[in-house]
């Protein structure tokens, strides 16, 4: 099957297996590796990425169910090398350690933060609370949020 997706700002049209999901379509086709593939059940969250500008999971959304949709990944958060305040404040507030969970965490900020520019300590542990990390405590995840809020502000 065709599809026609917007990829971090760039149109693309490929063929895909009408099995596919859109997390190997952003991995395999697109070439887009940030996204990750953890549980391939939603539970984790490392697949999350903004389509249409809200969080999705896409380990468990086929590739043809994102056909005209705007997609955006970590790749696409940055800007003539400008980190996005979530991904500065992930580096600044030390939310991360191994790093893999982090592309998950930061697009479903950047879902919270596009809907609430204050959110509270709790409000942004619910907003994360689909999104796993084993290695960080989830303290610091929450202040690179607070960070990130603070500097878009």
């Amino acid at each position: 099957m065709q599809v026609k997706i917007t990829v971090n700002g760039q149109p693309r049209e490929d063929a895909v297996e009408p099995r596919m999901l859109l997390v190997h379509y952003l991995r395999d086709v697109a070439g887009l590796t940030g996204t990750h593939v953890g549980c391939e059940t939603t539970l984790c969250g490392a697949c999350t990425i903004l389509m249409n500008g809200q969080a999705v999971k896409s380990c468990t959304m086929l590739a043809v169910q994102a056909d005209g949709a705007k997609l955006t990944t970590i790749e696409g958060l940055a800007k003539n090398g400008q980190l996005h305040p979530l991904q500065e404040g992930f580096w600044e507030k030390h939310g991360l350690q191994c790093g893999f969970c982090t592309p998950g965490m930061i697009m479903a900020a950047v879902d919270l933060l596009s809907r609430n520019k204050n959110p509270s300590d709790e409000e942004i542990r619910h907003a994360l609370e689909g999104n796993l990390c084993r290695c960080t405590g989830y303290q610091h995840i929450v202040e690179a949020v607070q960070y990130a809020a603070h500097k878009m502000r």
